[in-house]
């Protein structure tokens, strides 16, 4: 047997002994390199896949309290926005420049949770929700009638509706304070299925303008004739007093008697929440020396508030980028509390072979050699830890990217960065060598005569 081969048994045996301290050290190294990898990995991808979900506008129009909340709602369907948009304004805005396209939307409306959006057919022939890449059907149409919707890929499978389905939307987000009453009265046919785009759109619904203004129209007036007919009651009202299914009954009859067409909408029913906005720009070319004027030119309408979505969600990441640096510097103590692990393991075990090492000496072991296996020891250990944190890392990346798809309807690839990876790795098993240092130099100073004694 070569002395390499008897080296590296006697490392192995080693920490077959000690078993348990070996466990624990290499599972400190583990978690430390999954997590740097996984942090590491995501915060590229994860501003990468926000840039992107931004699609192709250049500017977003709403009325929220800020340019970053009107990204998020509009873009990311965040939250429904509270404030409403009157049609004049969006009229004046789409003639006040020569836009190359100037969509209108408005969210309110959910399904089950997910995200309603009402719009109009340019949305899915001129608005590209990642940049370069159109809408694509799976299965079915673009609406074009009232009360049709397409469905994003995710709600299709989440809810598992096709083509020629019909569904109820509900006033309100899932999560509002609203209830979410049902709009009962004017089901929904599904007459279109997008393909996936990796971006926030693929979990919500888009239906029509005329749709969602005819159904709000019919809700208010209904209520607006009930108060006025019970004050009208309640002022002339006789001894008797209605039953409760009477009154029930009234209701239902005054609610199911309010209809309204798209001709009888008025201005102050035509309500959107937001406007994307494309600038006309070169053949090939994302960017206008006309975007910066613009952006100036309608900033100065103190009743809406104008983003730039590149330019917001360059704000967000850096805030993110902030919160991503603390969990590495957390990752790093981690990584580096592994290595200290590793040492006081040894140092504790060297103490216990002295006798053992004295041995190796006496059959021909130089000190060197035995300073050699302590240093082999722990960087095994670095090097075990490192590898089964790398497949934590890439088990881990597949969560956290199948949360985020889910949660946030933004798709961020899960794949270990190979460079980083090779980095964290040898930066681990680097420590782990440098942590063996200290009970390599123990059983190098072991005084063979003193730990030979015959044990009493």
């Amino acid at each position: 047997m070569s002395g390499g081969m008897s080296d590296m048994t006697i490392v192995l045996r080693s920490l077959r002994t000690r078993a348990l301290a070996t466990s624990v050290a290499t599972a400190l190294v583990a978690i430390a390199v999954a997590l740097l990898l996984v942090l590491l990995s995501l915060r590229e991808a994860a501003s990468q896949a926000f840039r992107r979900g931004t699609g192709n506008i250049h500017l977003l129009i709403s009325a929220d309290a800020s340019p970053l909340v009107a990204v998020l709602n509009g873009l990311f369907y965040a939250n429904a926005p509270a404030n409403p948009i009157p049609w004049a304004k969006f009229k004046e805005i789409e003639e006040g420049f020569p836009w190359q396209w100037c969509i209108p939307t408005q969210l309110g409306d959910s399904f089950r949770g997910s995200p309603v959006m009402a719009t109009s057919e340019e949305f899915f022939t001129d608005f590209e929700p990642v940049a370069g890449v159109p809408f694509q059907f799976s299965d079915g149409r673009v609406f074009e009638e009232a009360f049709e919707v397409v469905l994003g890929s995710a709600v299709a499978q989440e809810h598992s509706l096709s083509v020629g389905q019909k569904i109820i939307f509900a006033h309100g987000s899932g999560g509002s304070r609203e209830g979410g009453h049902e709009h009962a009265d004017h089901p929904y046919e599904v007459v279109g299925v997008l393909q996936p785009t990796g971006s926030a759109h693929d979990r919500a619904l888009f239906t029509n303008l005329v749709s969602t203004w005819v159904i709000h129209a019919e809700e208010k007036r209904a209520s607006d004739t009930e108060g006025t007919a019970a004050t009208k009651t309640t002022a002339n009202a006789a001894p008797a007093e209605s039953s409760p299914d009477t009154a029930a009954h009234d209701h239902d009859h005054d609610h199911a008697h309010v209809h309204v067409e798209e001709a009888d909408l008025r201005d102050d029913e035509k309500l959107i929440t937001g406007i994307l906005l494309r600038i006309p720009t070169r053949p090939g070319s994302d960017s206008s020396a006309s975007i910066a004027a613009q952006f100036d030119r309608m900033r100065r309408d103190v009743s809406i508030t104008v983003a730039q979505p590149a330019q917001q969600i360059g704000r967000l990441m850096a805030l993110i980028g902030d919160i991503d640096w603390l969990f590495v510097a957390m990752a790093l103590v981690v990584l580096i509390s592994s290595a200290a692990s590793i040492m006081l393991a040894m140092v504790s075990s060297m103490e216990l072979r002295r006798r053992q090492v004295a041995i190796l000496r006496v059959l021909g072991a130089s000190a060197w050699r035995v300073f050699a296996l302590a240093i082999t020891e722990s960087t095994l250990i670095g090097l075990l830890g490192a590898g089964i944190g790398a497949a934590l890392a890439l088990v881990g990346g597949q969560i956290a990217t199948t949360f985020l798809q889910e949660r946030v309807g933004v798709v961020i690839g899960g794949a270990v960065d190979p460079r980083a990876a090779i980095l964290v790795a040898a930066g681990a098993v680097v420590l782990a060598a440098i942590a063996g240092i200290v009970p390599a130099v123990k059983a190098y100073r072991t005084s063979i005569a003193r730990h030979l004694r015959p044990l009493a």
